[in-house]
């Protein structure tokens, strides 16, 4: 049964030494984050489970231990998910490597932890059961669902600018700060798909999940410093 979940989102310049020089920009989503993972410590759970969009290589199961790197944007660092003896050979998707530095950040040894890396074309009627099976696994599970609103909100956003991009966002925020499994259901996937917004499909796994558990949410911090929507809750 799901007991909490957090929701962040996946930049990897919420990573400091990423961010570099503008890492001071991002500090209250980055406090917001760490706020949102404390709610998952004090919910107890039995096992973490950290949802990510992931580019086809990375989709699937990552286990305990399995190790992100940020070399690919211009820092020699690496995160462990949890910790572990083993060194898997698989290496974690950026959106996983950041949440494994958000729980790095947070001392997270509260429970065992597992990624999921998920396809962001992933149709609800897939993403609802993927949830409810994470949901019935242990008696008492949490979700931290990484992913990014929609990336066309202004002009010099990645994907350029949307009309459309921030009546989603809006519509997302509120089902994400609600605990609206029936709001996020309802996201139009190929609207998501063309806005750019890669948290699409772990928002509905995580409303799979949530079906049921009568979990109260609170929005923490909701902004689009780059014309990208970046939203943090905690549902608990």
């Amino acid at each position: 049964m799901l007991v909490a979940a957090a929701i962040c989102p996946c930049p990897p310049l919420l990573v400091p030494e990423v961010a570099s020089g503008a890492a001071p920009e991002l500090d209250p989503l980055r406090a917001a984050c760490l706020d949102a993972v404390g709610v998952l410590a004090a919910a107890r759970p039995d096992r973490l489970v950290v949802l990510g969009p992931a580019e086809q290589a990375g989709r699937g199961p990552h286990p305990q231990g399995a190790v992100g790197s940020f070399r690919g944007f211009g820092v020699d660092l690496e995160v462990p998910l949890g910790a572990s003896d083993e060194s898997p050979e698989r290496e974690l998707p950026p959106s996983l490597a950041v949440g494994a530095w958000l729980l790095s950040r947070a001392d997270w040894d509260d429970a065992p932890v597992e990624g999921l890396g998920v396809g962001e074309p992933l149709p609800r009627d897939r993403c609802l059961p993927v949830g409810r099976e994470i949901a019935a696994s242990a008696p008492r599970i949490a979700i931290l669902a990484m992913g990014d609103g929609s990336a066309r909100r202004t002009v010099k956003a990645p994907g350029y600018f949307d009309e459309r991009a921030e009546a989603f966002d809006a519509a997302a925020a509120r089902a994400l700060g609600a605990a609206d499994t029936s709001a996020l259901t309802a996201l139009d996937e190929e609207l998501a798909f063309d806005l750019q917004a890669s948290g699409r499909a772990c928002w509905q796994i995580l409303a799979g999940a949530a079906q049921g558990a009568d979990l109260q949410g609170e929005l923490l911090r909701e902004e689009a410093p780059y014309g990208v929507g970046y939203f943090v809750a905690a549902w608990s």
